[in-house]
């Protein structure tokens, strides 16, 4: 091509150069597309995501093209454009996923229920009486300890070191 022979202008030559002429929206695009894309590629960890940030980058600071001159440095703008694209984009994500309903979940199986039940029963079974009251007090059917003390008669601490102690048991190989 022939713009690719022609030595380009960077935007820090520019600056310090008046007499240049400034540079095309079709230069500037060859000279920063792949440093964007790259950029919106490690950041988004997608081609396609990369290639549409890029994309929208380039139409908008190309929407502004005409007024190129009032903007410092044009690849700082265009990069920005392309950050607060993707930081939209995943605040979309963030709240549609909010609003997405619940899969249906595959019936379950009552047999793997009742097994999970029998192995329930025989790692509760293996602890102390007490730590086993406490532990199906407060775990399975959910009281707070101040209630199971009630229940047991003892104080809501006792009920907390003996919930605590057989979770411990349970836990050991």
């Amino acid at each position: 091509m022939e713009i690719e022979a022609q030595r380009r202008v960077t935007s820090s030559e520019r600056k310090g150069n008046d007499a240049v002429a400034p540079m095309s929206f079709e230069e500037f695009f060859l000279e920063e597309h792949d440093r964007l894309y790259r950029a919106l590629f490690f950041i988004t960890g997608s081609s396609h995501e990369a290639d549409d940030l890029a994309q929208e980058a380039f139409a908008k600071l190309w929407e502004r093209w005409d007024r190129i001159d009032r903007i410092d440095d044009p690849t700082a703008y265009l990069f920005r454009i392309a950050l607060n694209g993707f930081r939209t984009r995943l605040r979309r994500a963030k709240v549609a996923s909010r609003h997405v309903l619940p899969v249906a979940q595959e019936p379950q199986d009552p047999f793997k229920e009742i097994e999970l039940r029998e192995d329930v029963r025989r790692m509760l079974v293996s602890l102390p009486t007490r730590q086993r009251a406490a532990l199906v007090l407060t775990e399975i059917i959910g009281y707070d300890s101040a209630q199971a003390g009630a229940i047991l008669g003892i104080r809501a601490a006792t009920v907390r070191a003996l919930a605590s102690q057989g979770r411990a048991a349970l836990r050991a190989p």
